[in-house]
This record gives C-alpha cells, sequence and structure tokens, in this order.
C-alpha cells in the first residue's frame, strides 16, 4: 500500500447549496419560495414585529372589516424573469396575482394600486409594454388600477422591472373562506391542469423545448370564484396554488386547520407537456407554480354541485377532486401512488425554480 503524504480537502468556499440549511443568518433565494423557508421568516420576523389578529389568519388576503363592510385586502410584488413568456407578462402577473389572492377570499376586486420600481437604462418602450399589459390584464379583470407610484434605482441595482400590487373589495354576505373551517371529509378539489406556469417559465429563461408549446396559465379567478359561490356560500377554503404549487398550498391548509389531507395522486391533472419536462429535470409537478388555478376544500354535501359550476366556467373545464381531509395525521398531507403505496408530500424548503412571479 502507498504511503499517504498529503490529506487534500476540498476548497468548500465557493460551493453553494440549491435548498440551504435553515440556519443561516443570511437571507437565501428559498426565502422567496412559498415553502418553509418564507414560512418560518413570516413567523420568526414579520409576524412577532407587526402582530395583530388580523396579520394571524396568514391567508391569501385579509379580511377586514371598515364602516360597516367587510373588504378583502392584499399585497404581492412580482419579480419574475423574463418579462414576457408565452400566456402572459409581468404585467398580467401583477393584476391577476392580486385580483387572485382577493377572490380567494370569496371577494371581487374593485381597486388596484401599483407601484413599479424600475432599473436607470431599461428602455421607457418596455415600460409602455408591461403598462399595457397591466391595463388589458385590469379591464379583462373588471378592475380599476386607481393608484401608484413609481421609483429608479441605479444601473445594476435591479433587473428591469418590479411590481408591486395591492387590491381591495368586498366580500359577500355569507362567505367564510378560511382554513380554519376544513373539517375532515371535506373534498379537496383543483380547478384544472398543475405546473404549467412554472414550466412555461424555464422553458423560456432556460431555453428549453419539449416538442409541443406551452403556455402559462396565468388568468383572473374572480369569475371562476363567483360560480361556485353561487352554488353555495358554504365553501371552506380556497387557495391559489403559486410558489411552492399544490404541495404548498394544501400544507398550508392542513397546517392550519389541524387535519390531514389525502390525495390520490393519479387523480392530480398533470398535463403531459408538464409531466415530460419534470420527468426530464427531476421536478416533482406537485410544487411546480401555477397563476391560474386554484384549489378548494368543499363540505362533501355540496361537492359535486361545486364541480359542476366549475367545470361549466371556462376556467374550471377540468377540474377535479383529488382527495379529501381526514381525521389521521393532522398537519400532514399524504399521497396515495398509483402502486398503491403512500407518501408524505412535505413543505418545500424554497421553490423548485426561482423568479416564477
Amino acid at each position: 500500500m502507498p504511503e499517504i503524504t498529503e490529506l487534500r480537502v476540498p476548497d468548500l468556499t465557493a460551493w453553494t447549496c440549491p435548498a440551504p440549511l435553515r440556519d443561516h443568518p443570511r437571507v437565501v433565494m428559498g426565502h422567496g419560495g412559498g415553502g418553509a423557508l418564507s414560512a418560518e421568516l413570516v413567523q420568526h420576523i414579520f409576524a412577532p414585529a407587526f402582530g395583530g389578529a388580523v396579520l394571524a389568519q396568514l391567508g391569501d388576503s385579509a379580511a377586514v372589516s371598515l364602516g360597516g363592510a367587510r373588504l378583502a385586502f392584499s399585497t404581492d410584488s412580482f419579480v419574475v424573469r423574463p418579462l414576457f413568456f408565452p400566456g402572459g407578462s409581468i404585467g398580467d402577473l401583477a393584476v391577476n396575482g392580486t385580483v387572485n389572492d382577493l377572490a380567494m377570499s370569496g371577494a371581487r376586486a374593485a381597486y388596484l394600486s401599483c407601484g413599479f420600481i424600475l432599473e436607470e437604462g431599461v428602455e421607457v418602450a418596455l415600460v409602455g409594454r408591461v403598462a399595457e399589459a397591466m391595463g388589458a390584464a385590469a379591464r379583462a379583470a373588471g378592475v380599476e388600477i386607481a393608484t401608484g407610484d413609481t421609483k429608479v434605482v441605479e444601473s445594476g441595482h435591479g433587473d428591469g422591472i418590479y411590481i408591486n400590487t395591492s387590491g381591495i373589495g368586498l366580500i359577500p354576505a355569507g362567505v367564510d373562506l378560511r382554513p380554519q373551517r376544513v373539517v375532515p371529509g371535506d373534498v379537496v378539489i383543483v380547478s384544472g391542469d398543475i405546473g404549467v406556469h412554472g414550466v412555461t417559465i424555464m422553458s423560456v429563461r432556460e431555453g428549453l423545448e419539449f416538442g409541443v408549446e406551452i403556455e402559462s396559465d396565468c388568468a383572473a379567478l374572480g369569475g371562476l370564484v363567483e360560480a361556485m359561490l353561487a352554488v353555495t356560500t358554504d365553501l371552506h377554503v380556497l387557495r391559489d396554488p403559486t410558489r411552492g404549487g399544490l404541495a404548498a398550498a394544501l400544507n398550508e391548509i392542513a397546517a392550519a386547520s389541524g387535519t390531514g389531507v389525502v390525495i390520490q395522486e393519479r387523480s392530480v391533472p398533470v398535463p403531459p407537456t408538464v409531466a415530460n419536462a419534470c420527468a426530464i429535470l427531476g421536478l416533482d409537478p406537485l410544487y411546480v407554480a401555477n397563476e391560474g388555478k386554484l384549489v378548494a376544500f368543499v363540505p362533501r354535501a355540496h361537492a359535486d354541485a361545486v364541480l359542476e359550476a366549475m367545470r361549466a366556467h371556462p376556467l374550471g373545464t377540468t377540474a377535479t377532486v383529488i382527495g379529501e381531509a381526514v381525521e389521521a395525521h393532522p398537519g400532514m398531507v399524504v399521497a396515495r401512488t398509483g402502486l398503491g403505496g403512500t407518501r408524505v408530500v412535505d413543505l418545500p424548503m424554497g421553490e423548485q425554480l426561482p423568479r416564477i412571479c
């Protein structure tokens, strides 16, 4: 055996981890991914600093009472790259994302604010294209952009255009959508194919081709929610599975409600393009972001009628029952596989693909 004269230790200073350890002193990309790291940032930094019963709801939008009216109030920021992609743009996302957050409280958005953060050197014509896309999306959603703000940062300190939108809308009488209302026996319905938006962004950003064209599912869901509420106001919770995908939305609802969730993996509508892309890249479709889908927990007595109403709406034609809330394993999401086994669907640490909205 040759004599060992030197032990070479690799230089780890330049190594990075795509799913970083949770004990670290600096912000990492995973903190913005809608998963466990995002939740920790909210729970341990923002919530203790801000306090308040309204914030403690931690929903897609806050339900507040003002002057005798029940309002939904939400804010969101958009940093997607690239700014334009098949099926939409940062402008469409900025409108539809906030409209959808309000819709998850049962509210139809009435007014939005919009804040532009522009990087020095960005083409004015590009800003105009984004603004036109926002205006068109707002008109299609039936909402008015009522106020706004613009800031410019030095070249190299931004990424062209970032947008923040906030919105308000009225919550109809009798509507109370929140995860704490979920009970065992509730039926879980998803409004259509999942993973489309995330795979679209990935394909254009990385120059990947999957043999067929794919477009983002970016859409305003207010009309679909109204169709569901027309059947019954007794829906328990709605959530749009954006960052962190369907898995993150289900885990958040399970944790907040204290119930378990069981889904049938074969029932989850994953289009072939998304399935193939995820298989090639080693991704799980349950964790890929959506921008025009919702997941609903509906009392079993109303599930068939709600599903029928969803399928009659253009944005819910492929709505599908994928599972149910159960007493077992409270706070945990479990998937039953096509082979008859089960697997735990954890809350993701971060986002498999950052900067998707």
